[in-house]
């Protein structure tokens, strides 16, 4: 039976939620692009006539979509060069989905994003279903075909899987810009001491070329290793200008939910690095460096205001 138009613009109405869910469940926004399409074409298919809540059976098909996605993805993963990183969003992404509460803005940033991907595909589906969207157990137990028991059981572990992975804070915008200002001073002061203060002890950097670009394959780990890093990263270089084709501005935006630092080139996204800021310090760089990963970064930050940069780089 063909949609009609009221069809239509009832799953155009749900896109924004299934694309938010997809992309936390995938870590992609691409991928969650793609799963909600395949969405739309079941829905197309479907006898919508007979579906009582059309809401509950599009999250349901998008979720076991996502869900079987996972699954091919971690088999890719396993051949991926380098580390692998979340896509990151930028400000304003209606893609980021609900910030309403603490919760919400924490199951979207970009610390949270990589620790889930720890989580095995169930655990992570009912993690993002509870804490981000709000849905009850007795509704993932019929989305995933599990008890509510079993579903409370899965959130426990997976939360508790979550909160090992990170120290759970949030950073005024004020406070985490003048952080901001005080690593880029301290990054191109070429000294490596004034990095270190800025740091927590147990502080890493991470990097996700996807082989496309150069990045290490291990994580920095230690403040004296991550600042002699960055001392490094921010020095110029003929070298680097070489590799990069030019002189990279970088501005102070947020990408997540949280502080991050943007290097474009000719209008087109090179670089996000996202900053994990906690009381103690900066406890993590995760900076996304794969150009397949940038695409829609770039799309947003030609459509944004971003101002003036606050330095160019080499």
């Amino acid at each position: 039976m063909a949609l009609t138009a009221d069809d239509v613009d009832r799953f155009e109405a749900s896109r924004p939620r299934l694309e938010a869910i997809a992309y936390r469940l995938l870590g992609s926004a691409s991928e969650a692009e793609d799963v909600v399409q395949d969405t739309f074409l079941r829905w197309q298919a479907a006898d919508v006539r007979r579906i009582e809540v059309p809401e509950a059976w599009l999250t349901k098909v998008l979720t076991n979509l996502c869900l079987n996605q996972l699954t091919s993805a971690r088999a890719r993963r396993e051949t991926y060069v380098g580390q692998w990183l979340p896509e990151p969003l930028l400000a304003g992404d209606p893609m980021l989905g609900p910030a309403d509460t603490a919760e919400q803005r924490e199951s979207v940033s970009y610390a949270v994003m990589a620790v889930l991907e720890r989580l095995s595909p169930g655990e992570r589906a009912v993690y993002v279903l509870r804490e981000a969207f709000g849905y009850p157990h007795r509704e993932i137990a019929e989305i995933l075909d599990l008890t509510e028991a079993a579903s409370q059981q899965i959130f426990h572990r997976a939360r508790k899987h979550v909160a090992d992975g990170r120290a759970r804070t949030e950073i005024d915008e004020a406070a985490a810009r003048r952080i901001i200002d005080e690593f880029l001073a301290a990054a191109t002061s070429g000294r490596t001491e004034p990095l270190v203060r800025l740091l927590t002890q147990d502080a890493v950097a991470i990097g996700d070329g996807g082989g496309k670009v150069p990045a290490r394959t291990k994580a920095f780990e230690g403040a004296l290793a991550v600042a002699k890093f960055m001392r490094g990263l921010f020095k110029p270089s003929k070298a680097k200008h070489a590799l990069v084709g030019g002189s990279p501005e970088i501005h102070a935006t947020t990408a997540n939910g949280g502080p991050a630092l943007v290097a474009v080139l000719d209008g087109r996204v090179i670089g996000v690095m996202c900053l994990e800021i906690t009381p103690e310090g900066i406890a993590a760089f995760r900076s996304q460096a794969n150009p397949d990963k940038l695409e829609r970064a770039t799309r947003r930050w030609a459509a944004t205001d971003h101002g003036e940069p606050l330095l160019t780089a080499f």
